[in-house]
């Protein structure tokens, strides 16, 4: 499996606040890669003070032997056609990301279930 972590479970996993089995898909994937819109949306949302992460995404990525996936221009010309389900502009990123790499998210986040994207639940 290819997995794409998403920002909530990026934050989880390095601060070891995963389950078990979530834990061991993580180690059974072929890949996992962390959009570099996860890092917008940690630096956003440690500058509104609601979340407080010393390390960099690009310090955790590296730690434990992810692979960064950069934002493209063809993937903010995919969010024309995405549906919106779901308001939030990064996870829309995410889900385009995942939709166009072929990729299955990792997330506890149940918006993701009206898109036809391949989702393993944290």
């Amino acid at each position: 499996m290819r997995l794409l972590l998403d920002t909530n479970a990026l934050v989880r996993w390095h601060l070891v606040k995963f389950r078990p089995a979530a834990v061991r898909t993580v180690q059974r994937a072929e890949l996992v890669v962390v959009s570099a819109v996860s890092a917008w949306e940690i630096a956003v949302k440690r500058a509104l003070g609601k979340l407080d992460l010393k390390d960099t995404v690009e310090q955790i990525v590296t730690r434990y032997g992810f692979l960064p996936l950069p934002a493209t221009v063809r993937h903010g010309d995919l969010l024309r056609d995405l549906p919106l389900h779901h308001a939030d502009p990064f996870d829309r990123l995410l889900i385009v990301q995942a939709l166009d790499e072929g990729l299955t998210i990792l997330t506890s986040d149940r918006a993701f279930e009206p898109y036809r994207v391949p989702v393993e639940w944290v």
